[in-house]
């Protein structure tokens, strides 16, 4: 049977932080401080995206099942754990996507199956 991703309800408090974190190196420190707001703010509004599609629209380099931090979600997915959620933010003719958390995620995920439906908060 081939392995499956289990994720948690909502993200993770801390994965908000980490959002506004990321998000605080490409903007304005005010900015990112709104969108962690926004994006707390549709912690109930779950929808789900494939990883290949994050992937394409965000225009990231797929990381490579070595990483350490895909590694860790590789095993985590492995054991049962379930994953949080990825922030996502719909962006611009510059960032058409922005991963504000859960990159490492979204390529463990894609690793297991590029096809892995990753429940999102997309803002």
């Amino acid at each position: 049977m081939p392995q499956t991703v289990k994720w948690l309800p909502k993200p993770e408090k801390h994965d908000f932080q980490a959002a506004e974190d990321y998000l605080s190196l490409i903007m304005p420190v005010k900015r990112a401080a709104e969108w962690r707001r926004k994006l707390a703010a549709a912690r109930d509004e779950i929808t789900h995206r494939k990883a290949k599609d994050i992937l394409r629209a965000s225009q990231l380099e797929l990381l490579g099942e070595d990483n350490k931090h895909v590694a860790a979600d590789l095993r985590k997915a492995a054991a049962g754990t379930a994953l949080s959620p990825i922030l996502l933010l719909r962006g611009d003719d510059t960032h058409p996507l922005i991963v504000a958390d859960g990159y490492h995620r979204v390529c463990a995920s894609y690793w297991i199956d590029e096809n892995t439906d990753i429940p999102c908060i997309l803002v």
